[in-house]
């Protein structure tokens, strides 16, 4: 295993966040960065203070989008034990995203390693409140500057670390989702089951329109037929009927959420009906209509479980729950939580701590 190189900044000053951090805009004092090039490999792997990149205009990845990420959180728990949730599956998956747009992968052992070192040396920006947290920004890109359709030569990986506050700033609060049937964010065989920029960007139109119509996020189709669910903007999403909970199975236009695996997980341990399908908005449509829909929920990183009170499509306005969280959406928020915090066990494995030392520079 390599050595981390550490460059660290002195902080002369006691760390204060502020009542209310948001999401993503406040950034701990290091990151983790580390280079690829054909002759080393993946090499000088180093933590050290958060500062701008430097590149060349001609950086390929900003021309040709040859780009990945991913995000997972760091909690402070009750006792005081800094954890990461899910971390393994986390770099599992930042892998896959690799492979699909041809950037080379990543130890998965070494880098939850550097992880660990560089959260153990920023652990005094983790929040202390419930519902807060560290969010973890892993990303690569390819770095070569050069104008022409190829795959970059050279590459870096960059681990950046930001506190962040409670998605829900007002409480468990459900939301409103327009189904999306005039753009297309992803097809099979595509893009759809990476996190790389494109997919991100081939969703903003339609979520800036959705905004601007009282919606709070998208709720996309298929791609070839625009008739079964796929995916909300940033959350995979549950169908709760009366006989079955329904996600949608992955197609290869979905992104196998880890939330949304620990949901399944759950699901199975309390003996409930929880099937992966294709799923058709008209089905949705139907069971609303004919009371056979008790809830619609998200899952995500960022929400953990968010509520779907109102759903829309074409000239359907669908009220679930009387707008409000359904029974099983909140359980299963507090069972995720409280194993987030420490408040239950983890049966599962799911958490990773991360031991408080001193590290030795040489």
């Amino acid at each position: 295993m390599q050595k981390i190189n550490y460059i660290l900044r002195e902080r002369n000053t006691p760390i204060h966040l502020p009542e209310s951090l948001g999401f993503g805009r406040i950034f701990t004092d290091h990151l983790f960065e580390m280079d690829y090039s054909p002759a080393e490999g993946w090499h000088s792997p180093t933590i050290k203070p958060v500062e701008s990149i430097s590149m060349h205009p001609a950086t390929m990845f900003i021309h040709y989008g040859q780009a990945i990420f991913e995000g997972l959180k760091a909690f402070k728990q009750e006792n005081g034990d800094v954890v990461i949730f899910r971390a393994d599956d986390h770099m599992k998956r930042l892998n896959n995203s690799a492979r699909r747009v041809c950037i080379p992968e990543v130890d998965v052992e070494f880098v939850l390693e550097a992880l660990r070192e560089l959260i153990n040396i920023d652990r005094d920006w983790i929040p202390n409140n419930r519902g807060e947290s560290l969010y973890i920004r892993p990303f690569m890109y390819g770095s070569d500057p050069f104008l022409g359709v190829r795959s970059s030569k050279n590459y870096k990986l960059v681990i950046l670390l930001s506190p962040v506050g409670a998605y829900y700033s007002e409480g468990f609060k459900p939301v409103k989702i327009l189904v999306q049937d005039k753009y297309v964010r992803a097809v099979r065989k595509g893009l759809g089951d990476c996190k790389t920029p494109a997919n991100y960007a081939a969703s903003l139109l339609a979520a800036e329109e959705a905004v601007k119509n009282g919606y709070t996020q998208v709720l996309w189709l298929d791609g070839i037929e625009q008739k079964y669910i796929e995916e909300v903007g940033t959350m995979n999403i549950f169908i709760q009927l009366k006989d079955e909970i329904v996600t949608p199975r992955l197609t290869g236009s979905i992104l196998p959420g880890v939330t949304r695996r620990s949901v399944i997980e759950l699901l199975k341990d309390w003996n409930m009906n929880i099937v992966e399908r294709d799923i058709s908005i008209n089905e949705v449509v139907n069971a609303h209509e004919n009371g056979n829909l008790v809830s619609v929920f998200g899952t995500g990183t960022a929400a953990i479980i968010s509520s779907v009170g109102w759903l829309t499509y074409k000239d359907k306005k669908m009220v679930i729950n009387g707008g409000k969280p359904g029974k099983l959406d909140v359980k299963l928020f507090d069972e995720i939580t409280s194993i987030h915090y420490g408040l239950k066990e983890d049966t599962h494995n799911w958490i990773m701590h991360v031991e408080k030392k001193e590290v030795e520079v040489s």
